[in-house]
């Protein structure tokens, strides 16, 4: 795909049964970006997939989007995309690859990308499947190689499938439920109740706390030696985001916060968390493990996160990038 500051269209496929006027003005119209959008991207976030929403309204329009030679699918086993080459690449299978082991009905129907309808679905096999087309990795360890586009478009269908392994029985009355609107949504069996379910995501802050010319990481005792990072929670009901942040910073480390300032947000599909980054001034310095959350918290200054020790966060995640921005504004 070619990418300029001229804004492209770029969801292309239609069905040959809609008229010309139904396919330009419902199905392509709005769906622009250009490479400023690319800029300063966290990974697995941007909008490269056109999710189409209107058309999962639409069986019929998804039946022959599901059918159509030109529509690619991203296997799921299990919570590991499919991925081959050097640098590695996503491998987007065809209908030949996958119609022995699809289940049209609990496909999901992610957009179209890169001008095709493209479908993510689960495989229960024990065995590695798809043997030829690649292999099967984690995520985490990939996300930040793979290319942008590609990476965000696993990202959602790992989050919409891990989803969908949560909701398999209503929780209003416990009856079984079905997948639905191209697996964006689904609904529960039992006429008398009949409870659409839609996905959601955890909101979570992730927040650079500085104090002059130095920063405060933490670390879990699960973390590789000398790793450390900045401090995240979830934001509890009736909380906004800056009353989570200083929340979790005191409960934590015992560091009051003051101003707190939006960075910017990063999908985490592990299993289905949005990540909200801050930064944040302190107010006070002493550090007490409140919580027991934390094996260590330390201040760090620049030169110590330049030093190699502390072990930043793994460039894949906001945190990392949290903690770069404030390197280089000093």
């Amino acid at each position: 795909m070619r990418w300029t500051n001229v804004p492209v269209q770029v969801a292309k496929w239609r069905s040959t049964s809609r008229s010309a006027g139904d396919q330009q003005d419902r199905l392509l119209s709005g769906f622009l970006y250009t490479a400023l959008l690319m800029n300063g991207q966290n990974v697995f976030a941007g909008a490269f997939v056109d999710r189409s929403g209107h058309r999962r309204q639409d069986p019929q329009w998804l039946a022959e989007a599901i059918a159509s030679p030109e529509a690619r699918f991203a296997p799921v086993w299990p919570n590991k995309c499919l991925a081959s080459g050097e640098p590695p690449a996503v491998s987007l299978l065809d209908h030949d690859d996958v119609d022995p082991v699809l289940c049209r009905e609990e496909s999901i129907f992610l957009g179209i990308f890169q001008g095709r309808p493209a479908f993510a679905f689960e495989i229960g096999s024990d065995n590695e499947p798809f043997p030829g087309k690649g292999q099967f990795h984690d995520l985490r360890y990939l996300g930040n190689v793979l290319p942008a586009d590609q990476a965000n478009l696993v990202a959602h269908a790992i989050a919409l499938i891990n989803w969908h392994g949560l909701q398999k029985f209503c929780g209003i009355c416990g009856a079984k439920t079905r997948a639905e609107s191209g697996g964006n949504t689904r609904i529960c069996v039992d006429e008398k109740c009949g409870t659409r379910i839609f996905p959601r995501v955890d909101p979570a802050i992730i927040v650079l706390v500085s104090n002059g010319d130095e920063a405060l990481l933490g670390r879990q005792t699960s973390w590789p030696e000398g790793r450390y990072s900045t401090i995240a929670g979830f934001v509890e009901p009736g909380e906004s985001l800056e009353d989570a942040v200083r929340r979790e910073v005191l409960e934590e480390t015992n560091i009051e916060v003051g101003e707190v300032r939006y960075h910017s947000s990063q999908p985490w599909p592990f299993p289905a968390s949005l990540m909200l980054g801050f930064a944040a001034e302190a107010t006070s310095r002493d550090i007490l493990l409140n919580d027991g959350e934390l094996e260590d918290a330390r201040w760090f200054t620049r030169k110590e996160c330049r030093s190699g020790f502390p072990k930043l966060p793994f460039r894949l995640s906001i945190a990392r990038r949290l903690v770069e921005d404030w390197l280089a504004s000093g």
